[in-house]
């Protein structure tokens, strides 16, 4: 069986499960079946042909389980946004058609994703600049400085920037590796290389922790950090950065602990919500609360119970921050695992094209973009949870939002690209090793 046809199959299994859940939403909202969850669900179904079309066209070696996984989740973010509110499910409907553009003109005007390696500097000064204009002009929602506002829409660059920096340590660490694993001298017992070698380290925990101080944002100075550890220890191999930089980070966010107050909230909030049950904890103890009256099995999409009798969500922000809690209340704890799983199956696709990828550029790009995929979703469920100390960013593919949305569509394309390079060349390799042998 061809990539694409066990592509093919799995999208069907996509499409049949996101007209059930469609027509169970609106038949549990509405009490009846109309042609126009129908017509929704084809819509969908629609988008991810074409999607697939091009594939086909394209991408025709590239791994087939990706865009699936990502069909299926998108499929249960946008049935649980519109049983939250069927006009965000419009809107994100058609962010939806957006980021379908925005994947198509990923894989054609970029063709092969080694050729941003020649512009690494370039994208990385862009990401910068996303985070700096955020900082200056960002607008403040719940005590963090994510979003920008222009003509009556909300714009998250944190989403896109988290890419562009991706890119550059792809492309610079790919480069320096060499430098950054020789080892010349000793710090706490542990051979390292020369200091000066640490500087884009200090120059990544500095951006952190700006962006937890300005933008009070400790999900995205996290994310950030940790995506710049996982690269350069796959790049080097030495446990020595990971310490080092979890242990600076760690500093840093002590020393915002003690200068902002929003952090100190959230550390308060993560410790003891029942002490703040009346304002600051209310929302992450009725996620709990959300949570556990799912029960194993859960109420059934769109039958349990997220809203009030006014129509106000039970849980503020649900269908952003905190859809998880909807996702586990109505398809109980074997959905919320099954989800996790989907995106555990995302995740390890995308480091299994990390590994066979063919030059250095590619492991890094793929092994990042995978990292940041993981860690993100790792943030928003573990500070759901209580794991962590909760965050603003988004689970990807399922909550709402369009910057969202875009951005993991074109990180699910870089990644398809990677695997669609790796696989030809390990194809054309193969093949020209049996025509030596057959020559010889």
């Amino acid at each position: 069986m061809s990539p694409r046809t066990r592509e093919l199959l799995l999208l069907l299994l996509a499409a049949v499960l996101a007209v059930v859940a469609y027509v169970s939403v609106y038949s549990g909202v509405f009490r009846e079946i109309s042609r126009w969850s129908l017509v929704y669900a084809g819509i969908f179904v629609v988008i991810f042909a074409v999607l697939h079309l091009l594939m086909r066209v394209r991408l025709a070696e590239a791994d087939p389980y990706l865009l699936p996984v990502a069909a299926l989740l998108t499929a249960i973010g946008l049935a649980e946004i519109y049983r939250i509110s069927p006009s965000l499910a419009l809107l994100q409907g058609r962010w939806l058609v957006a980021g379908a553009v925005v994947f198509i003109l990923t894989v054609l005007l970029i063709r092969d994703p080694v050729k941003l390696d020649r512009y690494r500097y370039i994208i990385g000064a862009l990401g910068l600049l996303l985070l700096a204009v955020t900082i200056v002009f960002g607008t403040e929602i719940n005590g963090a400085k994510l979003w920008l506002r222009f003509a009556g829409f909300g714009f998250q660059p944190s989403e896109f920037a988290k890419i562009c920096i991706v890119v550059f340590l792809a492309g610079y660490l790919n480069d320096k590796k060499e430098l950054l694993s020789v080892p010349t001298g000793k710090l706490l017992g542990m051979p390292v290389p020369r200091l000066r070698y640490f500087g884009p380290l200090i120059v990544m925990w500095v951006l952190s922790i700006l962006l937890l101080i300005f933008m009070r944002d400790f999900g995205m100075s996290l994310l950030l950090l940790t995506i710049f550890i996982a690269l350069i220890y796959m790049a080097t191999s030495r446990l020595v950065y990971a310490v080092v930089g979890m242990t600076l980070f760690a500093a840093g966010a002590f020393l915002a602990y003690e200068l902002v107050p929003h952090v100190q909230d959230r550390f308060a909030i993560w410790l003891d919500p029942w002490a703040t049950a009346d304002t600051t904890g209310y929302q992450l103890l009725q996620s709990l609360f959300t949570m556990a009256d799912g029960g194993v099995l859960g109420q059934g999409l769109g039958r349990g119970y997220l809203l009030f009798p006014n129509g106000r969500p039970v849980v503020p922000d649900l269908q952003t921050d905190f859809i998880f809690s909807a996702v586990a209340n109505e398809l109980g704890m074997l959905g919320a695992i099954g989800m996790i799983l989907c995106y555990l199956l995302f995740c390890w696709r995308g480091f299994h094209i990390a590994i066979w990828a063919p030059d250095g550029f590619s492991k890094l790009l793929a092994a990042g973009l995978s990292a940041a995929f993981a860690l993100q979703t790792f943030i928003i469920i573990g500070g759901v949870t209580r794991l962590i100390p909760l965050t603003g960013i988004t689970l990807p593919f399922v909550s709402y939002g369009g910057s969202s949305l875009l951005a993991n569509l074109m990180l699910l394309a870089l990644l398809l690209m990677v695997s669609q390079r790796s696989n030809v060349v390990l194809r054309g390799t193969a093949a020209e090793r049996f025509r030596l042998a057959e020559g010889g």
